[in-house]
């Protein structure tokens, strides 16, 4: 629990924060907690999608805001980041309502009485999650700094907020429990619940993919595609205005890391391979001894033995880009 007085302080040293969120923050310091784990959740998320890739969703040394100079670009990685961090919020506060952490929410009150699905009639019970209120929450929280300045990036980080956020939503599933003789569903007990975040991450990981490059309409209030070939954007589709940059080498202006030191897959064409991770530099090989267990058996009761196995493998790394090379970039 944190005091009235511990929560403006805490509140008035997050850096980055505008004024209204300054003041949800004092207001339901136990939110902002949630908001927290759903930074290391999301964070995580991000960094198992890009596992792969040459961006791969890391951040920038000594940068509090996390991803720093990826999101200075227009770009599909910072559609992507506001779309996942969005719903990472929705996430946590919702999960926090269910689990009775918080005072302000708890189950979803609206899921009371009977009800019916394509399998019949049942009664609402247990815990229902309450995601309308985790997505009241996060709207009007992470809105807020985009609802400051009225320019094209605000209205693009907007858009892809509420993409993140009716994508937990999207993956609600209805959760029984079999009342009867024997276990007969003759009675049903029902309640909502969401889905793990892994499928949220995917989902968004798809949306990424077929993200829609557009500029901004005559009136300022909407998009338009910049490629007339291309199909306008609904409102579960990434928007994004500049291209992305190949983050090969270090540029810490675009947000790029560089690949310099990454491991590769020699066998792989993908962009996982070393070719594509590497960004044809080349790379470097090394020898190395790992220590698995193996040879596992259970002895009754109640252990497991393994013995430990020693075997060598290759690891590739990507080659650091000639000096001249680097300097050009930065």
């Amino acid at each position: 629990y944190i005091g009235a007085l511990g929560a403006r302080v805490i509140c008035d040293n997050i850096p980055g924060l505008v004024n209204k969120q300054r003041q949800l923050c004092q207001r339901y310091p136990d939110i902002m907690q949630s908001v927290g784990e759903g930074a290391k959740e999301w964070i995580r998320e991000c960094q198992h999608q890009f596992r792969h890739h040459r961006w791969n969703c890391s951040t920038l040394d000594r940068d509090h805001t996390v991803f720093g100079r990826v999101m200075l670009r227009s770009s599909r990685e910072a559609a992507f980041v506001y779309a996942i961090s969005s719903a990472g919020v929705v996430y946590a506060i919702t999960r926090a309502c269910s689990q009775g952490d918080l005072k302000v929410c708890s189950c979803d009150p609206l899921k009371r009485g009977r009800s019916k699905d394509e399998r019949g009639e049942f009664d609402w019970g247990g815990c229902s999650d309450n995601i309308n209120y985790g997505i009241r929450f996060a709207k009007a929280f992470v809105d807020a700094k985009e609802k400051k300045v009225k320019d094209a990036r605000a209205l693009m980080n907007l858009h892809n907020n509420r993409c993140g956020r009716m994508a937990v939503k999207r993956f609600l599933k209805l959760e029984c429990k079999c009342h009867g003789v024997s276990g007969s569903c003759t009675l049903r007990t029902c309640w909502l619940a969401m889905s793990d975040f892994r499928k949220t991450g995917d989902y968004l990981r798809k949306k990424y993919n077929g993200a829609i490059q557009v500029t901004m309409n005559q009136d300022g209030t909407g998009f338009t595609v910049a490629n007339k070939n291309f199909r306008k954007p609904t409102k579960t589709d990434l928007v994004y205005f500049e291209n992305s940059p190949d983050y090969c080498v270090m540029d810490k202006s675009a947000g790029s890391l560089g690949t310099a030191g990454r491991v590769c897959s020699k066998a792989s064409r993908g962009t996982d391979g070393c070719e594509v991770m590497c960004c044809g530099r080349g790379y470097d090989t090394t020898r190395v001894t790992r220590v698995t267990k193996c040879e596992c058996k259970f002895h009754w009761c109640c252990a497991v033995r393994c013995k430990e196995c020693e075997d060598t493998v290759d690891v590739h790394t990507c080659k650091a880009p000639k000096r001249a090379e680097w300097l050009d970039q930065t």
